[in-house]
């Protein structure tokens, strides 16, 4: 049982467990689908009338649909069980420092128009405008993706998860600013906004059928800077003030390069992309003057390169490797996940920097065993920021609460 803090108790009504009850078939539909009554009732363990009674609501509001019949040896066929995301969409938007992209998905995130990209606007009511023009015109140029059911937006920073305020955002320069009301009002759709890295294991959790993955796992999302998000039994980990899980901002050394948080020798100055390029360079890219050359080179033109031979693009992506697995070994001994998963350009070059990832880890792990945990790589082109983007929407509309 999920613990709960005294304050945060109420008093059940009669409608208490009917509401649980719908939350966990919901759940389990979108889990298991198609899932026949029968099945759902052995899930839940309880009368198949009883699951009926919930199903039946469930496809009177909206949420749930009939579809195929199944074959039975005996008795009566069974129909299927499936979420209802038709003619119902999402609008995913990724804010990174230099681009924004945004994508439309159904209700269980299934893309539904091409993925498009501008320049971000660093000045909010600006960024704010052009988002809102962009958004009106792809949604009327779609009639047929139907209802909209809200924006789901991903910050490199930390937000406020009440008021859905950006509380700081360095690589962009905002701070103590109201993204999601000012969206909600361009707009005029419900708005959803989170930190990359907590937003993304929403995602990883939101769509995994795998339990015992799912419950206990640390996301990285490697790019412009580093985002971590925690899930501990099946729970995103929020904390206090929703920045638990900042593991980007823990200290490697004391004495390292000027942080955009205001620090010195954060991790995310060791591993994000730009830290990659300045070691190929040879220079600090956060300092102009720099190379012509270096503002159009991108970590995929890097990873090309070392891959043809190029032994300085190598060793910069080596240098990266290195650190992502020094500071993995912190965030495993804190958090002693079941899993990691690890997504953002540079897991492009898993292969090449895998072995110096590992060797890194377990210099400092506590343990043998943790040194073996598990590391998956989430591939870019299954855009999982913008996934954690419909995560925020779509766990809404469906699925229990998944925040702690």
């Amino acid at each position: 049982m999920r613990p709960q803090h005294p304050k945060n108790l109420r008093i059940a009504t009669r409608g208490t467990t009917r509401e649980i009850n719908r939350r966990v078939v919901l759940n389990l539909i979108r889990i298991h689908q198609p899932i026949s009554r029968a099945d759902l009732a052995r899930l839940m363990g309880t009368r198949r009338g009883a699951v009926s009674v919930l199903v039946n609501q469930l496809i009177e509001d909206g949420a749930v649909f009939e579809g195929a019949t199944g074959e039975a040896k005996r008795g009566r066929k069974p129909t299927f069980l499936y979420m209802d995301s038709r003619e119902r969409c999402v609008v995913a938007v990724d804010i990174r420092p230099t681009r924004t992209f945004v994508m439309v998905t159904d209700l269980l995130g299934r893309q539904l128009a091409s993925v498009t990209s501008f320049p971000t606007e660093r000045e909010p009511k600006r960024f704010v405008t052009g988002l809102a023009k962009r958004v009106h015109a792809i949604l009327a140029g779609h009639h047929d993706l139907g209802r909209c059911e809200g924006i789901g937006v991903v910050v490199p920073g930390m937000v406020d998860a009440e008021t859905g305020r950006v509380l700081s955002a360095p690589n962009l320069g905002w701070r103590d600013l109201s993204l999601r009301e000012s969206i909600t009002a361009a707009v005029g759709l419900p708005v959803e906004i989170e930190n990359s890295g907590k937003a993304c294991a929403l995602a990883q959790l939101w769509s995994s059928r795998d339990s015992g993955a799912s419950g206990n796992f640390v996301y990285l999302t490697v790019s412009d800077g580093l985002g971590v998000g925690v899930v501990l039994g099946g729970q995103l980990v929020r904390g206090q003030h929703n920045i638990a899980g900042e593991f980007g901002h823990i200290p490697l050394n004391l004495d390292g390069p000027r942080c955009g948080c205001g620090a010195s020798g954060c991790w995310e100055v060791y591993v994000s992309n730009l830290a990659t390029l300045s070691r190929y360079f040879g220079r600090d890219l956060r300092e102009r003057p720099f190379p012509a050359e270096a503002a159009t080179l991108t970590i995929d033109d890097l990873i090309a390169r070392a891959r043809g031979g190029d032994a300085k693009a190598l060793a910069a992506l080596l240098a990266t490797g290195r650190y992502l697995g020094l500071g993995l070994g912190a965030v495993i001994n804190v958090i002693d996940p079941s899993h990691v998963y690890i997504s953002g350009e540079i897991t492009a070059a898993w292969d090449l920097i895998e072995a110096t990832v590992r060797a890194a880890l377990a210099e400092r792990v506590l343990t043998q065993s943790a040194g073996a945990t598990p590391i998956a790589i989430v591939p870019t082109e299954q855009y999982p920021r913008l996934r954690g983007a419909v995560a925020l929407v779509a766990a809404r509309s469906f699925a229990q609460d998944m925040s702690a």
